[in-house]
Protein backbone atom coordinates (compact mmCIF):
# COMPACT_ATOMS: atom_id res chain seq x y z
CA UNK A 1 0.00 0.00 0.00
CA UNK A 2 1.27 3.47 -0.95
CA UNK A 3 -0.14 6.80 0.22
CA UNK A 4 0.08 10.10 -1.65
CA UNK A 5 -0.51 13.29 0.32
CA UNK A 6 -0.71 16.50 -1.74
CA UNK A 7 0.19 19.41 0.54
CA UNK A 8 1.90 22.02 -1.62
CA UNK A 9 -0.63 24.79 -0.93
CA UNK A 10 0.52 27.88 0.95
CA UNK A 11 -2.41 27.86 3.40
CA UNK A 12 -3.69 31.41 2.90
CA UNK A 13 -6.75 30.85 5.10
CA UNK A 14 -4.50 29.87 8.01
CA UNK A 15 -2.23 32.90 7.96
CA UNK A 16 -0.32 34.09 9.95
CA UNK A 17 0.30 30.56 11.24
CA UNK A 18 1.36 29.30 7.82
CA UNK A 19 3.89 32.06 7.16
CA UNK A 20 6.59 29.99 8.87
CA UNK A 21 5.07 26.50 9.15
CA UNK A 22 3.22 24.54 6.43
CA UNK A 23 -0.42 24.03 7.40
CA UNK A 24 -0.17 20.20 7.60
CA UNK A 25 2.49 20.55 10.31
CA UNK A 26 0.27 22.62 12.61
CA UNK A 27 -0.39 20.47 15.70
CA UNK A 28 -3.70 18.90 16.68
CA UNK A 29 -3.63 17.48 20.23
CA UNK A 30 0.15 17.54 20.16
CA UNK A 31 0.79 15.98 16.74
CA UNK A 32 0.96 17.58 13.28
CA UNK A 33 -2.23 17.39 11.22
CA UNK A 34 -0.48 15.26 8.59
CA UNK A 35 0.79 12.81 11.21
CA UNK A 36 -2.73 12.41 12.60
CA UNK A 37 -3.94 11.80 9.04
CA UNK A 38 -1.31 9.13 8.34
CA UNK A 39 -2.00 7.35 11.64
CA UNK A 40 -5.76 7.36 11.08
CA UNK A 41 -5.38 5.93 7.57
CA UNK A 42 -3.16 3.19 8.96
CA UNK A 43 -5.95 2.23 11.38
CA UNK A 44 -8.48 1.53 8.62
CA UNK A 45 -6.23 -0.66 6.46
CA UNK A 46 -4.76 -4.04 7.28
CA UNK A 47 -2.07 -3.64 4.60
CA UNK A 48 1.52 -2.66 5.28
CA UNK A 49 2.10 0.93 4.20
CA UNK A 50 5.24 0.80 2.09
CA UNK A 51 5.73 4.32 0.75
CA UNK A 52 4.24 7.71 1.58
CA UNK A 53 4.73 10.42 -1.01
CA UNK A 54 4.41 13.98 0.26
CA UNK A 55 3.78 16.46 -2.57
CA UNK A 56 5.17 19.78 -1.34
CA UNK A 57 6.26 23.21 -2.44
CA UNK A 58 9.55 24.75 -1.33
CA UNK A 59 9.25 23.92 2.38
CA UNK A 60 12.93 23.35 3.13
CA UNK A 61 14.93 20.35 4.31
CA UNK A 62 13.86 20.58 7.95
CA UNK A 63 10.19 20.15 6.99
CA UNK A 64 11.03 17.40 4.53
CA UNK A 65 12.95 15.51 7.22
CA UNK A 66 9.98 15.87 9.58
CA UNK A 67 7.70 14.36 6.94
CA UNK A 68 10.06 11.43 6.41
CA UNK A 69 10.03 10.81 10.18
CA UNK A 70 6.22 10.77 10.14
CA UNK A 71 6.31 8.09 7.42
CA UNK A 72 8.86 6.09 9.39
CA UNK A 73 6.59 6.19 12.47
CA UNK A 74 4.14 3.87 10.64
CA UNK A 75 6.89 1.71 9.13
CA UNK A 76 6.89 3.36 5.69
CA UNK A 77 9.46 5.06 3.51
CA UNK A 78 8.84 8.79 3.15
CA UNK A 79 9.38 10.30 -0.30
CA UNK A 80 9.30 13.98 -1.23
CA UNK A 81 7.81 15.18 -4.53
CA UNK A 82 7.54 18.78 -5.67
CA UNK A 83 4.66 20.68 -7.24
CA UNK A 84 6.19 23.93 -8.46
CA UNK A 85 3.01 25.35 -10.00
CA UNK A 86 -0.55 25.19 -8.64
CA UNK A 87 -2.11 23.34 -11.57
CA UNK A 88 -4.88 21.49 -9.76
CA UNK A 89 -5.55 18.40 -7.70
CA UNK A 90 -4.93 15.99 -10.56
CA UNK A 91 -1.58 17.57 -11.31
CA UNK A 92 -0.56 17.44 -7.64
CA UNK A 93 -1.23 13.71 -7.47
CA UNK A 94 0.58 13.05 -10.74
CA UNK A 95 3.70 14.71 -9.32
CA UNK A 96 4.08 11.45 -7.32
CA UNK A 97 3.48 9.25 -10.37
CA UNK A 98 6.36 6.90 -9.56
CA UNK A 99 4.42 5.46 -6.59
CA UNK A 100 1.03 5.43 -8.35
CA UNK A 101 1.05 1.65 -8.59
CA UNK A 102 -0.72 -1.17 -6.82
CA UNK A 103 -2.97 -0.26 -3.89
CA UNK A 104 -2.88 3.52 -3.41
CA UNK A 105 -4.60 5.96 -1.06
CA UNK A 106 -4.70 9.64 -1.96
CA UNK A 107 -5.38 11.92 1.02
CA UNK A 108 -5.41 15.70 0.99
CA UNK A 109 -3.71 17.09 4.07
CA UNK A 110 -6.26 19.61 5.36
CA UNK A 111 -8.79 17.10 6.63
CA UNK A 112 -8.97 14.49 9.40
CA UNK A 113 -11.58 11.85 10.00
CA UNK A 114 -12.91 9.26 12.42
CA UNK A 115 -14.09 5.94 10.99
CA UNK A 116 -14.96 2.46 12.21
CA UNK A 117 -14.75 0.59 8.89
CA UNK A 118 -11.91 -1.52 7.53
CA UNK A 119 -10.79 -0.81 3.99
CA UNK A 120 -11.88 -3.49 1.49
CA UNK A 121 -8.85 -3.58 -0.78
CA UNK A 122 -10.63 -5.84 -3.28
CA UNK A 123 -12.95 -3.05 -4.41
CA UNK A 124 -11.86 -1.08 -7.49
CA UNK A 125 -12.00 2.29 -5.76
CA UNK A 126 -13.39 3.85 -2.57
CA UNK A 127 -14.17 7.48 -1.87
CA UNK A 128 -14.42 8.60 1.76
CA UNK A 129 -17.67 10.52 2.33
CA UNK A 130 -19.77 11.97 5.13
CA UNK A 131 -23.35 13.14 5.31
CA UNK A 132 -23.69 16.94 5.51
CA UNK A 133 -26.66 19.21 6.08
CA UNK A 134 -25.80 21.62 3.27
CA UNK A 135 -24.18 19.83 0.32
CA UNK A 136 -24.05 22.96 -1.86
CA UNK A 137 -20.55 23.82 -0.61
CA UNK A 138 -19.02 20.41 -1.38
CA UNK A 139 -18.41 17.86 -4.06
CA UNK A 140 -20.91 15.04 -3.50
CA UNK A 141 -21.60 11.53 -4.80
CA UNK A 142 -24.80 9.77 -5.81
CA UNK A 143 -25.36 6.06 -5.14
CA UNK A 144 -27.45 3.39 -6.80
CA UNK A 145 -29.37 0.60 -5.05
CA UNK A 146 -26.20 -1.49 -4.92
CA UNK A 147 -24.35 1.22 -2.98
CA UNK A 148 -22.18 1.97 -6.00
CA UNK A 149 -21.27 5.56 -6.90
CA UNK A 150 -23.00 6.66 -10.08
CA UNK A 151 -22.19 10.38 -10.22
CA UNK A 152 -19.76 12.99 -8.94
CA UNK A 153 -21.36 16.43 -8.59
CA UNK A 154 -19.38 19.52 -7.66
CA UNK A 155 -21.24 21.95 -5.33
CA UNK A 156 -24.79 21.04 -6.42
CA UNK A 157 -27.27 23.93 -6.50
CA UNK A 158 -30.14 21.48 -5.98
CA UNK A 159 -30.01 18.76 -3.26
CA UNK A 160 -29.14 15.68 -5.30
CA UNK A 161 -27.11 14.02 -2.50
CA UNK A 162 -25.96 14.72 1.06
CA UNK A 163 -22.80 12.58 0.83
CA UNK A 164 -19.86 14.98 0.68
CA UNK A 165 -16.43 13.90 -0.55
CA UNK A 166 -13.95 14.54 2.27
CA UNK A 167 -10.77 14.31 0.18
CA UNK A 168 -9.53 10.75 0.76
CA UNK A 169 -9.57 8.11 -2.00
CA UNK A 170 -8.52 4.47 -2.42
CA UNK A 171 -7.55 2.85 -5.73
CA UNK A 172 -6.95 -0.88 -6.10
CA UNK A 173 -4.81 -0.25 -9.18
CA UNK A 174 -2.95 3.02 -8.89
CA UNK A 175 -1.66 2.57 -12.44
CA UNK A 176 -5.15 3.25 -13.82
CA UNK A 177 -5.33 6.58 -12.02
CA UNK A 178 -1.78 7.41 -13.12
CA UNK A 179 -2.60 6.69 -16.77
CA UNK A 180 -5.75 8.82 -16.67
CA UNK A 181 -3.98 11.76 -15.05
CA UNK A 182 -1.22 11.50 -17.65
CA UNK A 183 -3.86 11.62 -20.40
CA UNK A 184 -5.31 14.81 -18.91
CA UNK A 185 -1.94 16.50 -18.73
CA UNK A 186 -0.67 15.29 -22.11
CA UNK A 187 -3.86 16.51 -23.81
CA UNK A 188 -4.10 19.71 -21.71
CA UNK A 189 -7.61 18.81 -20.51
CA UNK A 190 -8.29 21.45 -17.86
CA UNK A 191 -11.31 22.63 -15.89
CA UNK A 192 -11.17 26.25 -14.73
CA UNK A 193 -7.52 26.34 -15.78
CA UNK A 194 -6.45 23.29 -13.75
CA UNK A 195 -6.09 19.53 -14.09
CA UNK A 196 -8.83 18.21 -11.83
CA UNK A 197 -9.02 14.83 -10.11
CA UNK A 198 -12.82 14.74 -10.51
CA UNK A 199 -12.52 14.66 -14.31
CA UNK A 200 -10.14 11.70 -14.07
CA UNK A 201 -12.54 9.89 -11.73
CA UNK A 202 -15.46 10.45 -14.07
CA UNK A 203 -13.56 9.02 -17.04
CA UNK A 204 -12.38 6.04 -14.99
CA UNK A 205 -16.00 5.33 -14.00
CA UNK A 206 -17.10 5.52 -17.64
CA UNK A 207 -14.35 3.00 -18.46
CA UNK A 208 -15.71 0.45 -16.01
CA UNK A 209 -14.00 1.24 -12.69
CA UNK A 210 -16.51 0.71 -9.86
CA UNK A 211 -16.47 3.33 -7.10
CA UNK A 212 -17.93 2.72 -3.63
CA UNK A 213 -18.35 5.02 -0.62
CA UNK A 214 -16.43 4.69 2.61
CA UNK A 215 -18.63 6.55 5.09
CA UNK A 216 -16.82 8.11 8.04
CA UNK A 217 -18.27 8.86 11.46
CA UNK A 218 -16.78 12.33 11.66
CA UNK A 219 -15.02 14.71 9.30
CA UNK A 220 -12.66 17.21 10.90
CA UNK A 221 -11.71 20.27 8.87
CA UNK A 222 -8.43 22.14 9.33
CA UNK A 223 -9.00 24.80 6.69
CA UNK A 224 -8.91 27.92 8.87
CA UNK A 225 -8.24 29.00 12.44
CA UNK A 226 -11.73 28.45 13.84
CA UNK A 227 -12.08 25.07 12.15
CA UNK A 228 -8.65 23.97 13.41
CA UNK A 229 -9.41 24.98 17.00
CA UNK A 230 -12.70 23.08 16.78
CA UNK A 231 -10.94 20.03 15.34
CA UNK A 232 -8.45 20.16 18.22
CA UNK A 233 -11.41 20.16 20.63
CA UNK A 234 -13.10 17.18 19.00
CA UNK A 235 -9.85 15.24 18.66
CA UNK A 236 -9.08 15.70 22.34
CA UNK A 237 -12.49 14.24 23.10
CA UNK A 238 -11.65 11.17 21.00
CA UNK A 239 -8.34 10.74 22.83
CA UNK A 240 -9.65 11.07 26.39
CA UNK A 241 -8.60 7.53 27.31
CA UNK A 242 -5.06 7.94 25.96
CA UNK A 243 -2.10 9.66 27.67
CA UNK A 244 -2.25 13.38 26.94
CA UNK A 245 0.66 14.62 29.00
CA UNK A 246 4.33 14.77 28.03
CA UNK A 247 7.36 14.33 30.25
CA UNK A 248 8.47 16.84 32.89
CA UNK A 249 5.19 18.78 33.02
CA UNK A 250 5.11 21.17 35.99
CA UNK A 251 1.83 22.22 37.60
CA UNK A 252 2.33 25.01 40.13
CA UNK A 253 -0.90 26.06 41.85
CA UNK A 254 -2.73 25.26 38.61
CA UNK A 255 -5.72 23.24 37.46
CA UNK A 256 -6.10 21.25 34.24
CA UNK A 257 -9.66 20.53 33.13
CA UNK A 258 -9.73 17.48 30.86
CA UNK A 259 -9.53 16.79 28.04
CA UNK A 260 -6.34 18.72 27.45
CA UNK A 261 -2.91 18.03 25.98
CA UNK A 262 0.30 19.22 27.66
CA UNK A 263 3.57 18.68 25.78
CA UNK A 264 6.92 17.90 27.39
CA UNK A 265 8.45 20.53 29.68
CA UNK A 266 5.22 22.56 29.79
CA UNK A 267 4.96 24.68 32.93
CA UNK A 268 1.70 26.03 34.37
CA UNK A 269 1.75 28.62 37.13
CA UNK A 270 -1.36 29.96 38.87
CA UNK A 271 -3.47 29.06 35.86
CA UNK A 272 -6.59 27.17 34.82
CA UNK A 273 -6.23 25.27 31.56
CA UNK A 274 -9.03 23.51 29.71
CA UNK A 275 -11.18 21.96 28.69
CA UNK A 276 -10.12 21.39 25.06
CA UNK A 277 -6.69 23.02 25.21
CA UNK A 278 -3.44 21.83 23.61
CA UNK A 279 -0.13 23.32 24.76
CA UNK A 280 3.08 22.50 22.90
CA UNK A 281 6.42 21.56 24.40
CA UNK A 282 8.52 24.05 26.39
CA UNK A 283 5.65 26.55 26.73
CA UNK A 284 4.95 28.41 29.97
CA UNK A 285 1.49 29.60 31.03
CA UNK A 286 1.27 31.96 33.99
CA UNK A 287 -1.64 33.70 35.76
CA UNK A 288 -3.97 32.80 32.90
CA UNK A 289 -7.27 31.09 32.10
CA UNK A 290 -7.33 29.28 28.76
CA UNK A 291 -10.03 27.09 27.23
CA UNK A 292 -10.77 25.69 23.77
CA UNK A 293 -7.47 26.90 22.34
CA UNK A 294 -4.13 25.84 20.89
CA UNK A 295 -0.80 27.19 22.18
CA UNK A 296 2.13 25.85 20.19
CA UNK A 297 5.71 25.22 21.28
CA UNK A 298 8.22 27.45 23.13
CA UNK A 299 5.68 30.18 23.88
CA UNK A 300 5.04 32.21 27.01
CA UNK A 301 1.56 33.38 27.96
CA UNK A 302 0.96 35.54 31.03
CA UNK A 303 -2.05 37.38 32.49
CA UNK A 304 -4.41 36.29 29.73
CA UNK A 305 -7.98 35.03 29.47
CA UNK A 306 -8.28 33.16 26.17
CA UNK A 307 -10.95 31.17 24.37
CA UNK A 308 -11.20 29.94 20.76
CA UNK A 309 -7.63 31.12 20.21
CA UNK A 310 -4.59 29.84 18.39
CA UNK A 311 -1.09 30.93 19.42
CA UNK A 312 1.98 30.05 17.34
CA UNK A 313 5.53 29.01 18.23
CA UNK A 314 8.00 31.23 20.12
CA UNK A 315 5.28 33.74 21.05
CA UNK A 316 5.56 36.06 24.06
CA UNK A 317 2.02 37.12 24.97
CA UNK A 318 1.45 39.16 28.10
CA UNK A 319 -1.69 40.96 29.20
CA UNK A 320 -2.19 43.47 31.97
CA UNK A 321 -2.43 42.43 35.58
CA UNK A 322 -5.00 44.44 37.49
CA UNK A 323 -5.44 45.23 41.16
CA UNK A 324 -9.17 45.92 41.33
CA UNK A 325 -11.76 47.01 43.84
CA UNK A 326 -15.22 46.82 42.24
CA UNK A 327 -18.46 47.56 44.05
CA UNK A 328 -21.92 46.06 43.64
CA UNK A 329 -23.95 46.20 40.41
CA UNK A 330 -21.01 46.99 38.12
CA UNK A 331 -20.43 45.50 34.69
CA UNK A 332 -16.92 45.70 33.26
CA UNK A 333 -16.22 44.51 29.70
CA UNK A 334 -12.66 44.57 28.38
Amino acid sequence: MNIIIPMAGIGKRMRPHTLTVPKPLIPIAGKPIVQRLVEDIAKVTDAQIEKIGFVVGDFGKEVENSLKEIAASVGAEGLIFYQQDALGTGHAIYCADEILNGNVIVAFADTLFKANFKLDREQDAIIWVQKVEDPSAFGVVKLDKNNQITDFIEKPKTPVSDLAIIGIYYFKNGEKLRDELKRLIDNDLKDSGEYQLTRALETMKENGIKFYPGQVIDWLDCGNKNATVDTNKRYLQYLEEQPLKGDNVKLINSIVIEPAYLGENVELRNSVIGPHVSIGKNSVIEDSIIKNSIVQSNSNVKNMMMENSMIGNFVNLQGKKFDLSIGDYNSIIQ
